[in-house]
């Protein structure tokens, strides 16, 4: 399904989805994982645990985020199409990173996680059939469907890719 197809639309996280084309799903998993073989793994390895601005998190701590922020989307994902539950669990970012360990973490390390991680959430969404994929519940106040929340890990991960290299490569 296309990311058109999406009834109704999220509010908050209409910002991630509405960063990625209107294609279908698989597609977009595809040219996901295309940027993130194209990661420029030397620029940010270059730039250690320096960041843009005093309280930001680290190159780290963000590819960890977007690991735990895809786990956590798939889950949700997972408890709507099977029609488990329509209330996802919430869940803290800051207290997350801060717990997280991801400065301890490299960033081929964490970049292979998120690749290994994506193809695992890919091969998951490809067994939802087009009911399970409308399937919707609950997250944070917004009504989302499973498709929503599939969209929505690939639109985070364009957001904060773009949010690195607007602040981040330029300190290199």
């Amino acid at each position: 399904m296309k990311r058109s197809s999406i009834q109704p639309m999220p509010k908050y996280f209409d910002r991630y989805i509405n960063l990625i084309d209107d294609v279908e799903l698989d597609e977009a998993f595809e040219t996901s994982l295309q940027e993130l073989a194209t990661f420029d793994r030397a620029a940010y390895r270059a730039l250690g645990l320096q960041t843009y601005a005093p309280g930001k998190w680290t190159v780290p701590d963000i590819l960890q985020h977007l690991i735990d922020w895809e786990r956590i989307m798939t889950y949700r994902a997972l408890v709507f199409a099977r029609e488990v539950s329509k209330q996802a669990p919430g869940h803290d970012e800051n207290q997350m990173a801060l717990t997280a360990g991801a400065s301890a973490r490299s960033i081929d390390e964490l970049i292979d996680e998120m690749v290994a991680l994506r193809k695992s959430t890919r091969y998951f969404f490809r067994t939802l059939n087009t009911v399970q994929l409308q399937q919707s519940g609950i997250c944070w106040e917004s009504e989302m469907s499973a498709l929503a929340l599939g969209f929505t890990i690939l639109g985070h991960q364009k957001h904060h890719f773009e949010l690195l290299k607007a602040r981040y490569l330029p300190l290199v």
